[in-house]
């Protein structure tokens, strides 16, 4: 059980390592919180928008009870307007991490390649073509999408179930989405290894389960919390740096200096010193000629 724990604890370490690794950029850490702030601008102000409009939607999604009593028509037409905002800020979580990478791709391959550089033995990156890297880019963030509003709709159906749901739905949530977020995040670490599809991830992410679980549900519960998001984001990318190399058996602390070259043999007290590769023989001392 105590392999379990470390395992778990070092996973939800890797954020506060990330953010300290950030911490001594503050140039890549600004960088890094623009794009979760532009994103979560957009959906407010989408968010606003549908709530103006709200009324109308749900009219328009009830035609056929327009002619039925006031307070009977009025009670569902509340149901399907509180149903439709509900289901937006669901889609907006589930798409918030896929938006905000999309947007900041260009940032977050930089500031990982600076998390690479900072551990040691970086790799040189991916030799896909940029359009096939868009292409599929852009098909793995639909899957990943169309995963995480599957996983959305049984975590909503089961937090209906008495008792047991309201246990099971958040504990399902940031365990299946908290993986699946995880499995965004690697991917430009992954990528620049040449491993580019997300068998690759699952298939790393299987062999420590539990490492990566405690790396992607505390991730998951502060990426969740409006505009908390906007710092942790820069850190939960260089964590998942970190987290790509432990899976893939690369360094993941820093290294301090290069191997030291062995220090000469010592001769025992009393002894004439011993000639050799860099020790003065009795004939070379500083005051030969």
């Amino acid at each position: 059980m105590g392999n379990w724990v470390r395992e778990f604890l070092g996973g939800a370490g890797l954020l506060p390592r990330g953010l300290f690794i950030l911490a001594r950029r503050p140039r890549m850490l600004l960088l890094g919180a623009l794009p979760p702030l532009i994103t979560s601008v957009l959906f407010l102000w989408a968010f606003a928008a549908l709530l103006f409009h709200l009324p109308g939607l749900a009219a328009w999604a009830t035609p056929f009870a327009a002619d039925w009593d006031e307070n009977l028509r009025g009670l569902l037409r509340l149901a399907v307007a509180l149903g439709i905002g509900a289901g937006a800020v669901a889609a907006m979580v589930v798409t918030f991490t896929t938006v905000t990478l999309t947007l900041g791709s260009p940032i977050y391959d930089k500031l990982s390649e600076m998390v690479e550089q900072e551990l040691g033995d970086a790799p040189e990156g991916s030799d896909e073509p940029l359009l096939a890297s868009i292409v599929r880019a852009l098909r793995q963030a639909l899957a990943i999408v169309l995963a995480s509003l599957a996983v959305t709709l049984a975590v909503f159906v089961i937090g209906f179930v008495p008792v047991v749901g309201q246990v099971a739905a958040p504990v399902l949530a940031a365990t299946l989405g908290g993986w699946l977020l995880t499995i965004e995040l690697l991917g430009s670490a992954f990528d620049r290894r040449n491993m580019l599809f997300i068998r690759d991830r699952r298939h790393h992410m299987r062999t420590r389960r539990m490492r990566v679980l405690g790396f992607a549900v505390p991730t998951y519960f502060l990426l969740a919390v409006p505009f908390v998001a906007i710092a942790v984001f820069p850190a939960a990318v260089a964590g998942s740096t970190i987290l790509a190399r432990d899976l893939l058996g690369a360094p993941s602390q820093r290294p301090v200096h290069g191997p030291r070259a062995p220090l000469p043999p010592q001769a025992p007290h009393g002894s004439p010193p011993r000639s050799g590769p860099g020790v003065p023989g009795p004939h070379h001392g500083p005051g030969w000629r």
